[in-house]
């Protein structure tokens, strides 16, 4: 897979399924006399910390303490860590999809039309009825998304902001995200620096730290959920009511998660040439066709 991606998608970032990686910590480590604390180390290194740096320091502090720097496994993973480290793949979009659920979905989406058998003349075929059937579905929660309003849960004029433009589902993200900023206690660190301390008694105490460029609109969090999901984290949204922002930037409306944007899905066509089915279909899949013939 590695190769096909840089053939067919040179340009585009290839992430590594975490839990395929952290499935293995038992079979890889089990025989250290030390395994259970070895994992909760090694959990604790990947999931809290928000930094390149950070990661790398605790990496290296993990190794010595346990005596890992032998581990070949480890080694691999640590050469190959911006491929699946949070802290080095989260400042790139993911539509906030982990890749597992990457994986859930596209089983989904094929399940019924191809299976290990299918050939890639009945894969073209089969890809078609797949995409009708995504298109229906995507029509319909469109139809919900302007016949439906769900109701506001706070008084701030921001939410009704995004509820006004924004589908169901993701409206549902960014009020999750405005209700819990009430587990958010603010500091100010400097002109334009917070210092944002998260505690919703389900979990230990977290420390994040913001940016807030106020004449230009601009936030930054370090956990960076709007550039890993695309909805503004609860962070963020603390300091900018603290600063008594209003309405979100319009930077922090994106296109992609409006109502009134047609999908490009529901474009696709289907053509006759010389007596052979083609599909007319966006960029975007014709790369995922090609790439699906390569790895057959």
């Amino acid at each position: 897979m590695k190769k096909a991606i840089q053939i067919i998608f040179p340009d585009t970032r290839h992430r590594w399924c975490l839990w395929h990686i952290l499935k293995k910590v038992p079979e890889k480590l089990g025989r250290y006399a030390e395994y259970h604390a070895i994992k909760v180390s090694l959990l604790s290194v990947v999931y809290d910390l928000h930094t390149p740096v950070e990661f790398e320091e605790a990496w290296h502090d993990m190794l010595v303490r346990y005596d890992l720097r032998n581990n070949q496994w480890l080694n691999d993973l640590y050469e190959e860590r911006n491929r699946w480290v949070p802290a080095f793949v989260k400042t790139t979009f993911w539509a906030g999809m982990s890749t597992t659920q990457r994986s859930e979905s596209m089983n989904a989406f094929f399940d019924g039309y191809v299976n290990s058998k299918t050939t890639l003349k009945q894969f073209v075929e089969k890809y078609e009825k797949a995409m009708e059937s995504k298109i229906e579905k995507e029509w319909q929660a469109d139809a919900r998304s302007f016949s439906q309003r769900l109701p506001c849960r706070t008084s701030f004029a921001m939410e009704k902001q995004v509820e006004e433009v924004y589908t169901i589902s993701k409206f549902q993200d960014f009020q999750q995200e405005l209700v819990n900023k009430i587990y958010c206690e603010v500091f100010s660190c400097g002109r334009s620096e917070y210092e944002v301390i998260e505690n919703d008694e389900k979990s230990r105490e977290k420390t994040f730290r913001v940016i807030f460029e106020k004449d230009e609109g601009e936030i930054r969090c370090v956990c960076s959920m709007f550039e890993y999901k695309g909805i503004l984290c609860k962070h963020a949204i603390a300091v900018l009511s603290r600063n008594r922002v209003q309405l979100l930037p319009e930077k922090y409306i994106l296109r992609r998660w409006r109502k009134d944007v047609r999908r490009f899905s529901s474009k696709v066509k289907v053509i006759m040439m010389h007596g052979v089915r083609a599909l007319n279909i966006s960029d975007i899949e014709r790369s995922a066709l090609l790439f699906m013939m390569l790895l057959r």
